[in-house]
């Protein structure tokens, strides 16, 4: 059931000791991982996600994720173009520069609505786009899952949970054994050498 990779990321030739990375466990249903995302969760890791083909309902509860706070990123970006549109628009039209044409006032907030809701638009959209890449550490090149063979299939028909050994519970046996406890088809250590 249990099996180990290992990254070489030494010249060839130099033998090191192994540093463990990741503990990969594999699944076949999403039901299967659905209940060991419980498990995982109700043990308290923190340094861990869970990879699938296809959303499953119900992961994000199951993980015991938060709600995302691109929504908050978006609303106060949202406001700060719109209050900024409002600010250029009353200062260059109204007391920098004003210009009054056919009697018409300075500051006019019909004529500023155009303008205030693009900008508003704008930032907002760069606040949902930035704020999702940052939370989520995007773009990410690398990661050790990447070394394993058996997970090139999570994008076909398996279902992957994978424990972080940077996490502050993560202890090889235990976890393994916690891994083991939830039924996989394969837990996987995967190691990267290090010089000594």
């Amino acid at each position: 059931m249990a099996s180990e990779s290992k990254k070489t990321g030494t010249k060839a030739g130099d033998a090191g000791e192994t540093r463990p990375l990741l503990l990969l466990a594999e699944y076949e249903s999403a039901g299967d991982v659905y209940h060991a995302a419980e498990h995982v969760r109700d043990a308290g890791y923190e340094k861990w996600d869970v990879h699938t083909p296809f959303p499953v309902h119900g992961m994000d509860k199951a993980m015991g994720l938060k709600d995302s706070s691109v929504g908050w990123i978006v609303l106060v970006m949202g406001l700060t173009g719109c209050l900024t549109a409002f600010v250029l628009m009353w200062w260059t039209n109204g007391h920098d520069y004003p210009l009054v044409i056919g009697g018409k006032p300075g500051f006019s907030l019909p004529s500023m609505i155009p303008v205030m809701f693009e900008l508003t638009v704008l930032l907002s959209a760069f606040g949902a786009v930035f704020g999702m890449l940052g939370i989520n550490q995007l773009p990410k090149h690398w990661h050790p899952v990447f070394y394993s063979d058996r997970f090139d299939r999570c994008t076909d028909d398996r279902f992957f949970i994978s424990i972080e050994a940077a996490d502050p519970k993560f202890d090889l046996d235990e976890t393994k054994s916690m891994l083991e406890s939830t039924h996989p088809s394969h837990v996987e250590l995967i190691s990267e050498e290090v010089d000594e």
